[in-house]
């Protein structure tokens, strides 16, 4: 399947191995903003920080059809369970053109915003 790459970086927490996966003007839409983020700078950013925040990070399913993929998620922040999908559209030369992600319970979207926050903070970047 075409994601399996990238379940394989994420799963390992690699995700400069998972770089030439995505087109250079992937867009990647956050559970936490309206507005898409553009561009693999962004996603590069966005990725490396939430592995850091995520613990017990694990995928437990995964269906493709097409150009078209979504890999369901489970993970820890804390002593928030949370559970979410990773949405993927493939371009024609099978690269990543759009990523859009999903988590719930509230409770766990609460809690990787927090430590998301921390983080930024730590690293003096501006949250969006």
């Amino acid at each position: 399947m075409k994601s399996d790459a990238f379940r394989a970086a994420a799963e390992a927490k690699d995700f400069e191995s998972a770089e030439g996966l995505f087109r250079e003007d992937v867009v990647f839409r956050s559970p936490f903003v309206f507005r898409p983020y553009d561009g693999l700078d962004a996603l590069r950013f966005i990725l490396t920080n939430v592995a850091e925040v995520f613990e017990d990070f694990r995928y437990v399913d995964q269906t493709e059809t097409g150009d078209f993929a979504v890999l369901m998620f489970e993970a820890r922040v804390g002593d928030k369970e949370l559970q979410g999908v990773d949405i993927f559209n493939f371009d024609a030369e099978g690269l990543i053109s759009e990523m859009t992600v999903m988590v719930r319970p509230m409770s766990g979207l609460q809690a990787i915003s927090d430590q998301m926050k921390k983080r930024l903070e730590a690293l003096g970047v501006e949250p969006a």
